[in-house]
């Protein structure tokens, strides 16, 4: 098994025996194979309530479903372009990014998409709104696009960095945070007018980024890197997880979100899938049905979830009660 390898794209082929050890939890979340009807590797995944929800992934790949998860159909993209991340304003306003500076947009629940032109061929891999007017995107080379009239128009920001960006998150409309290649993270406190970077004392590749509130954060990356900030992404400490006596080395954690202050959960290679009940100060591992690598998560409410990630793989969450 490998990760799906694209030049400069931000998952690496790396294969890992074993993963981190954990302490048993109290109440298993139960975890349950949805069928996507799909063989293409999907890497975004959002859900605007926990019956409607889209997928995208590679060769142009947009599944949507508005019955929780039970069925998944195929909508056409009008492009062939790896798609790495969606998201919906709403119930009917969304984007879809990829390869090749690849923008879409849809204002009929993602039933049809439209060529959205910006100016990069670099590839795109995150999106963010903090209003229905004022978003992001972020991607290769350092790159960051602004929108501040719904995403009709999208112009260049400086990002003082040629890293690939993976990821990015507002906690309200003046803060927020990016992550990338090389250990870069970036933080704005004026509302995305510029970004600032932040030391974060570590080489690794991270490829997401989350809050549980405007302060306490949690940034994810190959090689099992667990980075936390309690100050807004001003500050960033190392709690990677031991790899343990059965594992050779750490495995990729790919996305991590928060469904409030305590509870947390992150996917990543292998299958591997983490929760948190205690806002981070402990990580246990949930059973997975799959072993295939997972690198889409959404959690619509704290009640309920999923993600999904190579070869069609769609899986539900249910959390248990702690």
């Amino acid at each position: 098994m490998h990760i799906l390898a694209v030049a400069s794209w931000l998952f690496i082929a790396l294969l890992y025996a074993g993963t981190a050890e954990a302490a048993s939890p109290e109440i298993r979340a139960t975890v349950a194979m949805q069928k996507s009807g799909s063989e293409a590797t999907l890497l975004g995944m959002f859900f605007h309530d926990p019956q409607l929800g889209w997928a995208v992934g590679s060769g142009g790949t947009i599944l949507k479903t508005t019955d929780g998860g039970r069925k998944w159909k195929k909508v056409s993209s009008g492009t062939t372009s790896l798609l790495t991340a969606v998201y919906f304003q709403d119930a009917r306003r969304g984007w879809v990014v990829g390869a090749n500076g690849t923008v879409r947009t849809s204002r009929d629940g993602g039933e049809t998409w439209s060529v959205v032109f910006v100016s990069t061929q670099a590839p795109l891999y995150g999106i963010a709104f903090v209003t229905p007017q004022k978003g992001w995107l972020v991607g290769g080379n350092g790159t960051i696009l602004r929108t501040t009239d719904g995403g009709e128009n999208w112009t260049d920001q400086a990002s003082g960095t040629s890293a690939a960006l993976h990821s990015i998150v507002l906690t309200n409309q003046q803060h927020g945070a990016i992550v990338g290649a090389l250990g870069t993270i970036l933080t704005t406190s004026d509302g995305g007018a510029t970004w600032t970077p932040q030391v974060s004392q570590s080489s690794a590749t991270f490829f997401d980024v989350a809050f549980a509130d405007e302060v306490n954060g949690w940034a994810v990356g190959n090689a099992g890197a667990l980075f936390q900030t309690t100050d807004g992404g001003t500050h960033w400490i190392d709690r990677t997880l031991p790899c343990g006596r059965t594992c050779n080395k750490l495995t990729d954690l790919i996305r991590v979100r928060f469904t409030d202050a305590q509870q947390g959960w992150i996917v990543g290679e292998h299958g591997q899938i983490l929760r948190t009940t205690d806002a981070g100060f402990n990580w246990v591992e949930e059973a997975s049905p799959v072993k295939r690598s997972l690198m889409a998560l959404s959690f619509p409410h704290t009640t309920v979830g999923w993600a999904a990630g190579e070869g069609g793989t769609i899986i539900s969450i249910s959390p248990g009660r702690r």
